[in-house]
């Protein structure tokens, strides 16, 4: 129940033996992204701001990614992305979860990236994009960062610590070569 949820932080880590079945049971090809929807401290975030969001990711990633099914679950953790992403065997999990009401407002959403997701991973190795609503960071500079973060992901085998966001500097690289062409225009 929820009561107990919020007095116990080390619950919602992990999956019950019939959810975990269920999972495995859908697994049947190699994907690349499992996404996980979680209510986390704020079922209200989720409900206003993970389908925008998701709705603006999709131009950014390339038409051949492959996905697990989204997995919806209630009292989340985010570490609960990485075990349905492993019965999945998914490399990268992404876990859209309600941040803490008061931090900023009460319908914050968290993004919390893992590279080779598996039980037991930690926040360490995991890149986290917070505050995405339309007061804070938009749904569309969100999905930029996500899908860049991805990409890096994927290219460089890791992410957390070891993967710092730059997608500001790919924003400003490509702003001069606009710029740089519209120049040198004949």
């Amino acid at each position: 129940d929820r009561a107990t949820y919020l007095r116990r932080p080390d619950l919602g880590r992990q999956l019950d033996a019939g959810d975990a079945d269920r999972l495995r049971a859908c697994a049947n090809a190699q994907v690349d992204v499992c996404i996980v929807i979680g209510d986390g401290l704020s079922s209200l975030a989720v409900a206003r701001h993970a389908a925008p969001l998701l709705a603006a990711l999709r131009p950014h990633l390339p038409p051949d990614t492959r996905f697990a099914p989204v997995v919806i679950a209630t009292q989340a953790r985010v570490a609960l992305a990485d075990e349905a992403a492993e019965l999945f065997g998914a490399t990268l999990s992404v876990m859209l979860i309600g941040e803490r009401p008061g931090l900023s407002s009460p319908d914050s959403l968290g993004i919390y990236l893992t590279h080779a997701p598996r039980k037991g991973r930690h926040d360490a190795e995991r890149n986290c994009i917070s505050n995405v609503r339309p007061e804070g960071l938009s749904y569309e500079l969100a999905a930029f960062k996500l899908a860049w973060l991805m990409r890096e992901a994927l290219r460089r085998g890791l992410s957390g610590v070891g993967l710092k966001d730059e997608s500001d500097l790919a924003v400003l690289e490509a702003g001069v070569e606009s710029a740089g062409r519209l120049d040198n225009r004949p």
